[in-house]
Parts: C-alpha cells; sequence; structure tokens
C-alpha cells in the first residue's frame, strides 16, 4: 500500500521556488527577484504533486504525523525547480562532426546548407534509419539531457520533409513519452527545409494537403499527442507566405504556434507570429525594434538559444533589448547536430556571458518562462502547490553555483526528481 506521500525533501539551505503566486511567466523586475527560501522543505505526494512547500520548521510541524516514502535530509544542499528546456532537436540519425571543422574554417550556416550539408544531410540518414534506431538514440540523449537538470524537453520533428518520416519521427517522440519519465512537449516541424527537387509553393502543398490531414487523423484516433507547430521562416526556405498559412492550418487544428524566426535575416517574423498569436519564436538573432515591440504587447514568449549563435558565430540575440521592452523570454539548447549541447546549465551560463542576461534572469528564463513557451507554466517551471514535483537537488549552498560553474553541472547536481521519483543519483560525487 502506498503511503499518502511520495517524497519529503526537508532543510534545504536554499529553496528556489521562482514564483509564489502562480504567474504564468517572469518579465522585467520579475525576473530579477526570484522566490526564494531559506531553510525551506518541500512535501510531493503520492500523485506526484507538490502538496506544500515553505520554512523548514513549519513543515515540519504540519507534517510531523505524516509518513513518507522518502525522505531526503537536503541540508547544505540547494533545491531549485527541474530546469525546461524550450527547443531540441533530439530525433536524428548521422551526427555532423565533419561540418563543425567547416564552420570552424569558416563556412556559414547556408554555404554549408548549399553544400548539400546541414538538414539536408541529416535528411538522409534519418529517412533511412528504422525507428527502433532513432528511439535507442533519442532515450540516451534524454537520459544525458535529465542528468544536466533537464525534466520538460521540447521534441521536433522536421529530419522527414515527407509524411512517412515525420510520422516515424513523431512516433519515436510518442513512445518517448510514453516510457521514460522526462516530461515531452511534441512539435511537428515539418517544413523545417523544402525537400530537394521541390519548390517552396510545392512544399507548402504537400504539408497543407497531405502532412497535416494525416497528423490530424492520428491525433484524434489518440495515436500520437502532438503539441506545437513549427516552420523555419527563413529567406531561402519558408517565407512568411507560406509559414504564415502552415502556422495558420496548425492553429485550426489546435497546435501551439512555436516557430523559428528572424534567425539569419530580418523577415518581419516576430510581427507575423505576434499578429498569429504565436505562443514562442526561436531565435531571433535578427529580429527588429518592431518585433520586439509586437512580441512584448502579443505576450509570445522569445525562446533564446545562445548555443547556436556561438558555434555559428552569429550575432548574439538582443536579450537585454527584449527584457528591457517587456518581452517573456525564454531559453532552449537547440540540441541538434548542428548545435550539439544537451545542457541547460551552460545554455544559462552562455546567456549570462553572451547576451549580458543575469543569473536569475537566466534561471527564469529556464524555468518558468520556458514552461510558458510550451503551454506548460500551469503545471511546471516552479515550485508551487498542485504542479508536478519536478526538481534538482545542487551539492552546494547558492544555487548560483549553477550557472556560475561552467560545465560544473556534471558533479554539482546530486539529485534530479521528476514527479517526486529520483530519476538521477549522482552518488558518485567525490568528497575532496
Amino acid at each position: 500500500m502506498s503511503r499518502p506521500y511520495r517524497l519529503l525533501v526537508k532543510n534545504a539551505k536554499q529553496l528556489v521556488l521562482i514564483c509564489k503566486n502562480s504567474e504564468k511567466y517572469l518579465t522585467k523586475d520579475g525576473m530579477q527577484n526570484l522566490c526564494v527560501i531559506e531553510n525551506g522543505s518541500i512535501v510531493i505526494g503520492s500523485d506526484g504533486l507538490i502538496k506544500a512547500v515553505g520554512p523548514a520548521e513549519t513543515i515540519r510541524a504540519q507534517y510531523a504525523e505524516a509518513l513518507f516514502d522518502k525522505v531526503i535530509d537536503a541540508a547544505g544542499m540547494c533545491v531549485l525547480p527541474g530546469l525546461v528546456d524550450a527547443h531540441t532537436h533530439p530525433v536524428w540519425a548521422g551526427d555532423r562532426v565533419h561540418e563543425f571543422a567547416m564552420k570552424l574554417a569558416g563556412a556559414t550556416y547556408m554555404d554549408v546548407h548549399r553544400a548539400g550539408g546541414g538538414i539536408h544531410f541529416t535528411v538522409e540518414h534519418t529517412q533511412a534509419a528504422p525507428a527502433s534506431d532513432l528511439l535507442a538514440s533519442l532515450r540516451s540523449r534524454l537520459v544525458r539531457m535529465q542528468r544536466a537538470g533537464t525534466t520538460l524537453a521540447e521534441c521536433k520533428s522536421g529530419y522527414g520533409l515527407e509524411l512517412q518520416t515525420e510520422l516515424k519521427m513523431l512516433e519515436v517522440i510518442e513512445e518517448a513519452r510514453r516510457s521514460l519519465p522526462i516530461n515531452i512537449s511534441a512539435t511537428y516541424c515539418g517544413a523545417h527545409a523544402v525537400p530537394k527537387g521541390k519548390t517552396v509553393v510545392e512544399a507548402t502543398e504537400d504539408i497543407l494537403r497531405v502532412q497535416l490531414p494525416r497528423l490530424k487523423e492520428r491525433m484524434s484516433a489518440g495515436t500520437l499527442r502532438v503539441d506545437n507547430i513549427d516552420v523555419f521562416c527563413e529567406q531561402g526556405v519558408f517565407d512568411l507566405s507560406s509559414s504564415r498559412s502552415i502556422l495558420q492550418a496548425g492553429k485550426q487544428m489546435g497546435l501551439n504556434i512555436n516557430f523559428h524566426g528572424d534567425e539569419l535575416h530580418p523577415m518581419n517574423s516576430a510581427q507575423m507570429g505576434a499578429e498569429l498569436g504565436a505562443l514562442a519564436i526561436s531565435h531571433l538573432e535578427e529580429v527588429t525594434d518592431a518585433g520586439i515591440a509586437a512580441m512584448a504587447k502579443a505576450k509570445t514568449a522569445a525562446v533564446l538559444l545562445p548555443t547556436t549563435a556561438y558555434i555559428l558565430r552569429l550575432p548574439q540575440p538582443r536579450a537585454r533589448d527584449m527584457l528591457d521592452a517587456g518581452v517573456i523570454v525564454a531559453l532552449g539548447s537547440d540540441f541538434n547536430p548542428n548545435a550539439y549541447c544537451c545542457s541547460m546549465p551552460i545554455v544559462m551560463h552562455l546567456a549570462c556571458v553572451n547576451m549580458r542576461m543575469s543569473m536569475p534572469e537566466a534561471l527564469a528564463a529556464a524555468t518558468i518562462n520556458a514552461a510558458y513557451a510550451l503551454g506548460r507554466s500551469h503545471t511546471h517551471g516552479s515550485l508551487e502547490v498542485n504542479k508536478h514535483g519536478d526538481l534538482l537537488l545542487l551539492n552546494a549552498t547558492r544555487w548560483e553555483h549553477l550557472i556560475y560553474q561552467l560545465g560544473g553541472h556534471q558533479e554539482l547536481i546530486r539529485y534530479v526528481i521528476i514527479k517526486g521519483d529520483i530519476v538521477y543519483d549522482n552518488n558518485k560525487i567525490l568528497d575532496l
């Protein structure tokens, strides 16, 4: 017989709630002033949801007679919400390590693309790969993300560019969702590139007439759960007109609009997204002032990807301008064969150093705001009653160590917990 409570984490040096008033997102001053309890405890029920969070003395008194499946004494440790990765491409075959050398030698993203590399290289390998291989690699990547503190990840399709492979990728994501503890937000990204031999018009027609109707059938039958629709709105890829028609069609199917915009050229993608009621737009390295203002007004989240700008040597996204304008700024790893990083602590560090975000802003962007960008901030992204009991325990007396110690998360993270269950126990930490 299960006990009424799954987990008590008690006596944490710092308990970082992020929010305490059920905020859906944070902007401006709210991102600078995160809610932190010194010497706190948290209770997670048998349903995996948070039942209480507060000062250790208060929780001790309230739950003096309670029975717990597990108790963790977090004295000297910090407790944070599980991190949320708002943008990943984790399903693919065939790595692109050879392209990294080309980029280091000066080739641009589009140079590689035109040389037959980039997305098309991955598409060929992913189309040829059996679903079992794609699932095995996806599992290992998600477990790696989990060890680095990610407890909710957005996962895109997009290396199929035709119906069967896109469905294969989404089926693999669905199987991972059902069989792994990590929370997943699934994104259909069939408009990731224009397939070889097709025009933009032909590719758009295929998505609207073939792919989306079949996807709708699968979603209605309950065999696939898809949450978001994505398009690579870019010069030489999908223009504003085709992007608009695909995103609108997805929205009519009940999908959240969450797409790539204004990455390599100022396309006015941000304005279009705001007009369509997009939940989120990613990249935005080339966003204009008008685009920033439109996103702030529409409450469209900006998912910034500091790894991409770093690896491709692009201009950094204008995080400070967005924050000052009141945009809801979120972070993602953009994990993919072109930007191989699945660590949100490293992403936060890069956001602070290269995009000039403060550490509290970066943590808010990787928790509550990233959850908002996925339509999940009512269940994830902060340590509040009735939210999922997803948390990290750090072997550190201040939470900022997770960002300050570049690459140090492997030693710092003691436990990763999802819905009150320990999914990663880093018991190999050396006492030096």
